[in-house]
């Protein structure tokens, strides 16, 4: 079994994963990748929203597809970039959003940790991907893996929120329980889908509410 670094929660969580075989062919490919390729985030980021968030923590998760292929933005959460990096279209959206739900006023930064340290889980379904290349480490296992980490918070936690965005979020999470947990669901943040659903949809409103509602904290959006 590969020794796999990451919070040691999810590492008790996912013991059974990082003991298949599977895991040991996405950890040979990912390994290769590194050395050969150009290859987004930087590995020790790779398992940053689960460091940051462990898996008793959790509150929320936020799902997204691939990391950012761009240089400097993935740092291993889901439409997050690091402090200084130029904001993504999506992410632009998301703020807009918040400011209309909340009256959040927009940040500069586009780093999100600071949600994740409150219970929000930032996950991408694929952890990698090369420069420049979206989706070119789908279908690689993976997939396969995240599906395992939704499956463990939607069996072992109860009244988490699932905010899936996007047809590829909403396919993912098509199992996650509705009488156990709160799925709310919506267009992708995108500027190619935001006006179809995504602004208006109220979230992190809706969120907070549903938190107060079983005598949750707050998230601080």
């Amino acid at each position: 079994m590969t020794d796999v670094r990451i919070e040691a929660s999810w590492k008790r969580e996912l013991a059974d994963v990082f003991a298949t075989d599977t895991w040991e062919k996405v950890s040979a490919f990912v390994k290769d990748e590194y050395k050969t390729a150009k290859v987004y985030p930087a590995p020790k980021h790779i398992f940053n929203a689960f460091d940051l968030c462990p898996f008793e923590k959790v509150k929320v998760v936020i799902l997204g597809q691939d990391p950012y292929h761009g240089a400097g933005q993935a740092h291993g959460l889901s439409f997050s970039v690091p402090e200084g990096v130029r904001m993504p279209p999506s992410l632009q959206n998301i703020y807009k959003e918040l400011k209309s739900d909340l009256g959040v006023e927009m940040p500069e930064s586009g780093n999100l940790e600071k949600w994740a340290q409150q219970g929000v889980l930032l996950l991408n379904a694929t952890l990698t991907v090369r420069a420049s290349q979206p989706g070119s480490h789908q279908g690689k296992g993976w997939e396969a893996f995240t599906d395992v980490v939704i499956q463990k918070l939607n069996d072992e936690r109860e009244h988490l929120i699932f905010m899936l965005w996007g047809n590829y979020a909403k396919r993912k999470g098509e199992f996650i329980d509705r009488e156990k947990h709160l799925v709310l669901e919506a267009a992708h943040p995108s500027p190619y889908s935001a006006n179809s659903g995504f602004f208006g949809c109220r979230h992190f409103s809706k969120a907070n509410t549903y938190l107060k509602e079983h005598q949750e904290t707050e998230i601080q959006w």
